[in-house]
């Protein structure tokens, strides 16, 4: 990583860091239109409710699969105040193997919960809008993520969490 590098993650050295892409791929992909084709012969103005969750296991040394997983599901106001009526759901499992050298302990925990899920955002956000479209449905272009404030709230929510478990 060089100075200036968008996916730098600060309190890490960037001489001693070394991130490599191996492979980018689709773990997961599902696609629901549960009210099909009645959902199409009303106005298209859904509640979007969008879910952002990631993992990362080690595979061996230095390689780790991080896995993004966006759940995005759409819902209707139900004609004459019922229940509201679910248009879709789609849920993508975005993954990657990267090649992560030169940290540990925070930094890297750092790497795999910012750097690594702003390199795959861009191809759920992808997979999302053209699932979305394949279903008939208006093109849907998910909104950026802020993965470093994500990875800061978990961590002050675990603190939080931890400090309340001592008392």
């Amino acid at each position: 990583m060089a100075a200036g590098d968008p996916t730098a993650t600060p309190g890490v050295a960037q001489s001693a860091a070394r991130i490599q892409v191996e492979r980018i791929y689709l773990k997961d992909l599902s696609f629901e239109s549960p009210q099909a084709p009645d959902i199409f012969r009303g106005e298209w103005k859904p509640d979007v409710q969008l879910d952002i969750n990631t993992r990362a296991n080690r595979l061996d040394g230095s390689r780790f699969e991080v896995v993004l997983t966006a759940t995005l599901s759409a819902r209707l106001d139900a004609e004459g105040g019922g229940e509201p009526r679910t248009g879709l759901i789609v849920e993508v499992q975005q993954a990657g193997v990267f090649l992560v050298e030169g940290v540990e302990g925070p930094p890297l925990q750092q790497i795999l919960a910012m750097a690594c899920p702003d390199i795959l955002f861009p191809y759920v956000r992808e997979t999302v809008d053209n699932i979305v479209v394949k279903g008939t449905f208006p093109p849907f272009m998910l909104a950026p993520v802020d993965f470093a404030a994500l990875y800061r709230e978990a961590l002050r929510r675990h603190e939080t969490m931890a400090g309340e478990k001592e008392n």
